[in-house]
């Protein structure tokens, strides 16, 4: 299996750091974007197996980013980042197409597991983050 692509859409600089060692010997190949016009330029003419992004990356649009990362690219797997815990920002993402909602507070323990769960095809969820939709079976800290 080839080298799985990652790109990091994060503003801040001192947290980019924190994803690359957490993410460090997972084998991927991880470039970042810190604005709209680099992330949106990758998205759309590069191929990757992964976006990670934090929710508050500003785009002109104003919308939700996951919605706004699927606009561009359709077939984008994406996990969010946020500081967010409350369920209907995590419902907001994973009806916008995010496959994956990780807290930054939790991101040491549960980035990893995230990434290693939607590359395999499943969505993630911090622990911390409760959704009320009981029409899903929802593992906290887990795939869903």
């Amino acid at each position: 299996m080839p080298p799985k692509r990652i790109l990091l859409a994060e503003t801040h600089q001192t947290f980019t750091g924190v994803v690359r060692l957490i993410l460090k010997d997972t084998g991927c190949t991880m470039l970042t974007a810190a604005d709209e016009p680099s992330l949106a330029e990758a998205v759309v003419d590069a191929r990757f197996d992964l976006v990670i992004a934090d929710l508050s990356f500003p785009n002109s649009s104003g919308e939700n980013v996951a919605r706004w990362l699927h606009r561009l690219n359709p077939g984008l797997e994406v996990i969010i980042l946020s500081i967010h815990d409350e369920p209907s920002v995590a419902e907001e993402c994973f009806a916008a197409g995010a496959k994956g909602f990780v807290l930054k507070r939790t991101a040491s323990t549960d980035l990893l597991a995230a990434v290693e769960t939607v590359l395999g095809g499943g969505t993630y969820i911090s622990a911390a983050v409760e959704l009320k939709k009981k029409d899903k079976k929802l593992d906290r800290g887990a795939k869903i």
